[in-house]
């Protein structure tokens, strides 16, 4: 389930949905998969047409893709990837505040990674391919995109809760996907998370997303490779912490123990994983959604 609310982010998502032809692919999809061809005659549309609605589809995480070889041809066959949506509408709270940091991906404050591995700015590789020790490199500040096979990357957020001040809730939004060689729709990949040193739960990415180039990512980018990830949202509340509206464990707002001064949140992919397929993290610049990592916190006063 995709769990939306009015934050900008998620216009690819509206605009999607603001169309009678992508409508009518989604009620088609809901009933079999189909490639473009088959699509374009149900409808009655041309195969060029469809293709643009069914990029649209794909960037807003509704339909993902994949390439296969069928009565002596190449077809690309179209399925749904979610089964509903959720929209949250703001509310209105006199004794509910937030603080929310967007944090750049290459501001992370440790790391330990193993090959495949790489970084990069909007504008150019940064040192070369699979050498961890690139990740080290002052500019790395400027990341728009990292990938790993293995290992992790942490960072730290500031705490701005003063004493008298309750965590009712904390969000943390990322785009991510697999890091598979080359790209691969369907490359498993079991990245866990943690907050402060507690274990938030794992999520199974489903695989390395190029068949289509990412929104935003840049020109001189391979068409070979990762263009964009799937933008995930964890949410630790009262009753536990969930990803796009689904449990991922019963670790709630409460298990959590604030630093005095920050938050540590910390993304990995365990060598002994069920699934070891890597991890790519997208920030500015990249995938499909130009943010970097968004970390906020809902809080309420004791005085009120």
């Amino acid at each position: 389930m995709i769990q939306a609310n009015t934050d900008k982010r998620w216009l690819p998502l509206y605009e999607a949905l603001a169309s009678e032809v992508r409508l009518s692919i989604l009620d088609l999809l809901a009933q079999n998969t189909m490639n473009v061809k088959e699509i374009a005659a149900s409808l009655g549309l041309s195969s060029a047409i469809v293709t643009m609605h069914v990029r649209k589809l794909e960037a807003a995480g509704l339909v993902s893709t994949r390439m296969i070889r069928k009565d002596g041809g190449t077809h690309k066959m179209c399925e749904l990837s979610e089964e509903s949506i959720k929209i949250e509408l703001p509310r209105i709270s006199s004794s509910l505040r937030s603080h929310e940091i967007s944090v750049p991906i290459g501001h992370y404050t440790s790391f330990d990674v193993y090959p495949t591995c790489g970084i990069a700015t909007k504008d150019k590789i940064i040192g070369q391919f699979d050498d961890p020790r690139y990740f080290l490199e002052p500019e790395r500040m400027n990341a728009g995109i990292l990938w790993f096979g293995h290992g992790y990357v942490e960072y730290k957020f500031p705490n701005y809760l003063v004493p008298g001040q309750r965590p009712v809730a904390i969000e943390i939004a990322m785009e991510i996907g697999s890091e598979a060689p080359g790209i691969n729709e369907h490359w498993p990949s079991d990245i866990s998370f943690e907050l402060n040193g507690k274990s938030l739960g794992t999520w199974t990415s489903p695989g390395d997303f190029g068949q289509t180039r990412g929104r935003y990512t840049p020109d001189w980018w391979s068409d070979w490779v990762n263009q964009y990830g799937l933008l995930k949202i964890i949410r630790i509340q009262a009753d536990g912490t969930y990803m796009d509206g689904q449990l991922l464990s019963s670790v709630s707002v409460d298990d959590i123990m604030p630093d005095r001064n920050l938050w540590t949140f910390q993304m990995a992919v365990r060598e002994d994983a069920e699934h070891v397929g890597g991890l790519t993290l997208y920030g500015s610049g990249f995938g499909n959604y130009n943010q970097d990592i968004l970390f906020k916190i809902m809080y309420q006063s004791s005085n009120g």
